[in-house]
């Protein structure tokens, strides 16, 4: 009896020292794959969506984003401990650039060796013009040249974000499809490994976005030169990209309150300019929206600013194809 028990013991001990060995396998397991993982981080919705489709199903990567995905723009966005931390763990940090990460010099401060991609990188901004809201175009020959950069002793500057830029680019789709492809070119530089995938994810996407512009190429037969009024500053690119007219900008947010005066300023806009457009965000626009179609006779297009959403891979393609329909039938009609 003595001896059945001391083998029960035996067994015991020799079923523990297994355990604990696969544990440390396990764990050890774990560990290295937590070690190996390549952490890209994105500021905001549209760069998120953006580098989703570029990382793809790429192995050992792991992609985040800073803020939730119903945030919006970041003109106000204020860096908490828990984003702190987050920012601790990435590898690479993607962002919009122009001034929309206004709170980038306490990033680079904090983590001066966190790699930054900026997607706008080369992208000439529109630039918001004192003289009654029209937007002109920054060359690299202009006086107050888009420009962000770490200086020498480690803070973040941003010229453009000094000279009222407009960096809603990601609006333009031929301006995204460079976003995009400076997003795949840095990540294959900093993560050599993925390179191919990388690429080739860009590739595929950059196709479908050149297909969005292929449509409209089309409908910029329709709306080529039409005075517009903007509700939206981000909407100055979508503009752009249908040929339009833009007579008259007025950002609209949560905090913004219309006065009389503006209102009045709006009407007088309409009828110097013959102005028969209006484009706005419906959250934000169409208290103000009303108002102006009281009195005048003008067609509202309530387009989507594209920066805040699911997080679905062809979130941005089926936004921008949706804003792409309204103009078309608001034109067409």
């Amino acid at each position: 009896m003595k001896n059945k028990y001391v083998f029960v013991l035996i067994m015991l001990l020799a079923i523990l020292v297994v355990s604990i060995g696969f544990t440390n396998i396990y764990v050890s397991h774990n560990q290295q794959t937590e070690d190996e993982e390549f952490v890209v981080l994105t500021s905001f919705y549209p760069m998120y969506i953006a580098t989703m489709n570029v990382v793809g199903d790429t192995e050992g990567v792991t992609l985040k984003n800073l803020s939730e995905p119903q945030t919006g723009c970041l003109h106000d966005f204020q860096l908490t401990p828990a984003d702190m931390k987050l920012l601790s763990t990435a590898d690479v940090f993607v962002v919009n650039g122009g001034g929309i990460e206004s709170f980038m010099e306490e990033i680079a401060m904090q983590y001066p060796e966190l790699a930054i991609i900026e997607a706008s990188e080369g992208i000439e901004f529109l630039c918001e013009d004192d003289s009654h809201g029209h937007e002109h175009v920054l060359h690299e020959d202009d006086e107050h040249l888009h420009e962000e950069e770490i200086d020498a002793d480690g803070e973040y500057v941003d010229e453009a974000h000094n000279h009222d830029v407009n960096a809603h680019a990601w609006m333009s789709v031929e301006l995204h499809r460079k976003q995009v492809e400076n997003i795949s070119n840095v990540l294959a530089e900093i993560d050599p490994k993925n390179r191919e995938s990388y690429l080739a994810n860009a590739g595929v996407y950059d196709g479908k976005l050149e297909a969005i512009q292929v449509e409209q190429e089309k409908v910029q037969l329709l709306t080529q030169g039409a005075a517009t009024i903007m509700f939206h500053c981000a909407f100055d690119y979508v503009a752009m990209d249908y040929g339009l007219d833009v007579a008259f900008c007025m950002d609209l947010d949560e905090e913004r309150q219309v006065s009389a005066g503006e209102v009045a300023e709006v009407l007088e806009v309409v009828e110097h300019e013959d102005v028969k457009y209006i484009f706005a965000e419906e959250l934000y626009g169409a208290s103000m929206c009303e108002m102006v179609q009281k009195e005048v006779d003008v067609k509202v297009i309530y387009l989507d600013p594209l920066n805040r959403g699911d997080y679905e891979m062809d979130s941005y393609l089926k936004g921008m194809h949706r804003n792409l329909e309204l103009i078309q039938s608001a034109f067409a009609n």
